[in-house]
């Protein structure tokens, strides 16, 4: 009874969508950190990437866990589409950072599309205000819209995986169509 109880209370937790402290209209910080695309180590600047449109920055809390495996693989079938309305997508975690490589070229998760980032301690993270309460030093499910000018268009907070690519699709959409 006392570890259902436990299991229940972790579990609505776990349910509970964090609050992301940067809001549309701020600036968001610029970063560099060591990815991998494809398998490949590569380094990630968040100043770069803004220079060719807007980027997509979304945080996931480990790779090789289930619905990050998920997030991915809807990251990676979109990344076409993202690229077609001028956008870049980077994935950034603090767990299960030593999986990352195989992480990233795997034809069931991130299928090379797009780098994901290694975040020690969650450095990146905490500045985005994207930590998981219930697991410190690993990074919630946030996902960011980032403009060439390095302003917050949407900030996006939920534990499920299954809307992050949707609402941060949309977010690039109405970007594209006001320029």
């Amino acid at each position: 009874m006392k570890n259902a109880l436990i299991a229940g209370l972790v579990a609505s937790a776990l349910a509970l969508p964090a609050a992301a402290a940067l809001k549309p209209g701020e600036k968001a910080p610029d970063f560099t950190a060591q990815a991998y695309q494809a398998g490949k180590p590569v380094s990630f600047s968040l100043a770069e990437a803004r220079k060719k449109g807007p980027v997509v920055v979304y945080f996931f809390p480990a790779a090789e866990t289930a619905g990050c495996n998920l997030e991915a693989r809807l990251f990676a079938e979109a990344t076409d589409e993202f690229k077609a309305n001028g956008a870049t997508v980077i994935g950034v975690t603090a767990g299960n950072i030593d999986k990352l490589a195989a992480f990233s070229a795997d034809t069931e998760k991130c299928s090379g599309k797009f780098p994901v980032a290694a975040d020690p301690e969650a450095k990146i993270a905490k500045q985005y205000d994207a930590t998981l309460a219930v697991r410190p030093g690993w990074s919630s499910r946030t996902s960011y819209v980032i403009s060439p000018a390095g302003e917050v268009l949407l900030a996006y907070d939920n534990l499920s995986p299954n809307d992050h690519v949707t609402q941060t699709m949309s977010a690039v959409k109405a970007y594209k169509a006001k320029k």
